[in-house]
């Protein structure tokens, strides 16, 4: 978890809580399994989101009841599935079936899929966590057209205000402050997502704000709380890994 969770951990009562400071892209790149959460799945479909969602059980089982915008790919078929599977290797594909299918997860993720998980509990947390489910026949086709998230700025476009500044723009690094030691980005400001809340004040209405993150997700946050506040801001949408010398590497999600 992130210094700031493990914090919180901890005032929780957790004793033995472990942080893992290499992040979820080192994690990712590692290719170990990822779970997702009903909630994300949820916040995907919420915020229209591109993204494409796999049931994995046989296809009689799947028409009973499964969840709204699956496609059918029985596990038995998944191997030969591949040119079903967008060109876009960035895309986000969530698997479910009845029980974890690390060997699903497995085979997506070495055609490319850096962005697959699973979803935890399948079918079941779904409704459980109060999704609706649908009955009949399921999609058999893969139709995934990526969009920009409301407020995500292009790479590019950070980029260049990255390397040469903007009199009108900051770029706001909201990782914690053990994160940052390991270097950012040169005239970023540094105000961790669990603080900004009650930092407002430190920061321009006169100037846009970009924020980012190590994934994209904390800079989210803070650009939806930035937003409320009545800021002109957007944030960057992707992995960035920034080293001692502040040069830095962004990678599409």
């Amino acid at each position: 978890m992130s210094p700031e969770s493990a914090r919180r951990a901890e005032v929780a009562g957790y004793t033995n809580v472990k942080v893992f400071h290499e992040g979820i892209p080192v994690w990712k790149k590692a290719g170990k399994l990822i779970v997702s959460e009903s909630a994300a799945l949820k916040d995907l479909m919420d915020k229209d989101i591109a993204h494409v969602l796999i049931d994995l059980r046989d296809a009689g089982e799947a028409e009973k009841s499964f969840i709204p915008g699956a496609v059918s790919i029985p596990a038995k078929d998944l191997s030969v599935a591949k040119d079903k599977f967008p060109g876009d290797k960035s895309a986000p594909i969530i698997l479910y079936a009845d029980k974890l299918d690390e060997e699903a997860f497995k085979a997506v993720r070495s055609w490319g899929y850096g962005n697959t998980s699973l979803l935890n509990g399948g079918l079941a947390s779904w409704t459980k966590d109060g999704g609706k489910a649908e009955k009949g026949k399921l999609a058999t086709i893969i139709s995934y057209v990526p969009k920009p998230r409301p407020g995500e700025i292009a790479i590019e476009e950070f980029k260049a205000i990255a390397e040469k500044g903007s009199p009108d723009k900051i770029i706001l690094d909201v990782r914690e402050a053990d994160e940052t030691a390991n270097g950012m980005i040169k005239r970023a400001t540094n105000i961790p997502e669990s603080t900004v809340k009650n930092r407002l004040k430190e920061l321009p209405k006169d100037k846009e704000i970009i924020t980012h993150c190590a994934t994209g997700i904390r800079a989210e946050n803070v650009f939806e709380d930035l937003k409320e506040a009545g800021f002109k801001t957007r944030f960057l949408n992707a992995v960035i890994q920034i080293d001692k010398d502040g040069k830095y590497e962004i990678t599409k999600k």
